[in-house]
């Protein structure tokens, strides 16, 4: 036999979704949540670059190096940025149309060649890297925003004084180099 006094009440049978006050605690709690997560996704971010700039000046240097064994000289800067003739030369515009360094169009966060040619860090399309290359044959050049004395052949960095919207700490970790 069938009891049908267990039946449930009108209010439990009716009650199927959530009500305001559970949504906009689970609300609150994503937004807390989200908050927390985004200087650790900014950090992560920002390390990414970071290893992407160190890829590239080391990609450059490289890329002068194996030029330098090419032709045995350097090629030709001018003034001490990583400029259109600079990359034009390494990226086939040479004798032999030898490439020694591929380069994209400059994408945040990726960097590349901006719309002069100069090749630039991940962080700002206007943050040329620069070089610097020993012409005199002493095995040391002067390089680095501090202007150091770097015993190598060639030297690649990055300026990241140059980046905008970007505090003095933020700026110093930035800063990458070749050697």
């Amino acid at each position: 036999m069938i009891n049908q006094n267990h039946s449930p009440t009108r209010s439990q049978a009716e009650r199927h979704g959530f009500t305001l006050i559970e949504l906009l605690v689970v609300i609150s709690i994503i937004a807390v949540l989200a908050g927390l997560a985004f200087p650790a996704v900014n950090g992560a971010m920002d390390s990414v670059r970071k290893a992407r700039a160190k890829s590239d000046v080391t990609q450059i240097t490289m890329a002068v190096m194996a030029y330098d064994l090419t032709y045995t000289k350097l090629p030709t800067v001018s003034g001490n940025k990583v400029d259109s003739g600079l990359i034009g030369t390494l990226t086939g515009n040479n004798t032999y149309k030898t490439v020694f360094l591929e380069t994209s169009p400059w994408k945040k966060g990726i960097g590349g060649t901006n719309a002069s040619g100069e090749f630039c860090d991940p962080w700002d399309s206007n943050s040329v890297y620069q070089i610097a290359l020993d012409t005199t044959e002493s095995n040391s050049v002067t390089a680095g925003t501090n202007g150091m004395k770097i015993l190598a052949k060639v030297a690649v960095w990055n300026d990241p004084s140059n980046h905008s919207n970007t505090s003095a700490a933020q700026k110093a970790r930035r800063y990458v180099t070749s050697w």
